[in-house]
């Protein structure tokens, strides 16, 4: 019953069965960017307050947008790179959508 439900709407199931390694990549990088803001909110009190080690750390903090983006990049580069050559042999990811009128 529950598997007619879907289909009672004009849902298409379709697949994804590859990801742009380069766009997808700078899209993520700049998400990663964005969370990255989160550590430099932390590090700066820690910079201008902070003992020896807490200012060592804060700078860290301070950094992290930039760290996170370039991890961010080349992890995903090879994450979208393994995901179409496994997508190739045993499929994409399955989403059913529907249009919406």
């Amino acid at each position: 019953m529950s598997q007619t439900r879907f289909t009672d709407h004009k849902t298409m199931k379709k697949q994804l069965i590859r990801i742009s390694i380069l766009q997808s990549s700078k899209i993520m990088t700049a998400l990663y960017v964005v969370m990255g803001f989160i550590y430099t909110l932390i590090g700066v009190p820690m910079v201008l307050f902070g003992s020896k080690q807490f200012k060592i750390i804060g700078i860290i903090y301070v950094l992290m947008p930039v760290i996170m983006a370039i991890l961010g990049f080349v992890f995903f580069v090879i994450f979208a790179a393994l995901y179409n050559l496994l997508a190739k042999s045993l499929g994409g990811f399955e989403v059913e959508i529907k249009n919406i009128d």
